[in-house]
């Protein structure tokens, strides 16, 4: 039997909160907004499914490019080359600095 290989596979680790952070996360982060040019750390939130990001792009930095919908369009730097990722505002924190 071929082994899935689903959106969120080898992320038993990576997307996973720590014991007393469990549960759903505060309905304020669903309200942030962020605007063009801002820098957002994408952090994904394993509790909220929707417009999660796929997991290769967790932890990383990038600037908002525009708006989609209820969801934010971020430019990040990956080995080189430029991707865009479509991300809601649960998993995206403005970047310090």
């Amino acid at each position: 039997m071929q082994r899935s290989r689903g959106f969120r596979s080898k992320t038993r680790q990576l997307i996973k909160k720590k014991p007393r952070a469990r549960g759903l996360s505060p309905i304020t982060r669903e309200f942030q907004a962020f605007e063009v040019g801002q820098k957002v750390n994408i952090v994904i939130d394993p509790s909220i499914h929707k417009g999660m990001p796929h997991s290769r792009f967790h932890g990383l930095t990038g600037v908002v490019i525009a708006e989609r919908g209820s969801a934010f369009e971020v430019s990040v730097n990956v080995g080189g080359k430029t991707k865009i990722v479509v991300a809601r505002p649960e998993h995206l924190v403005l970047a310090k600095a």
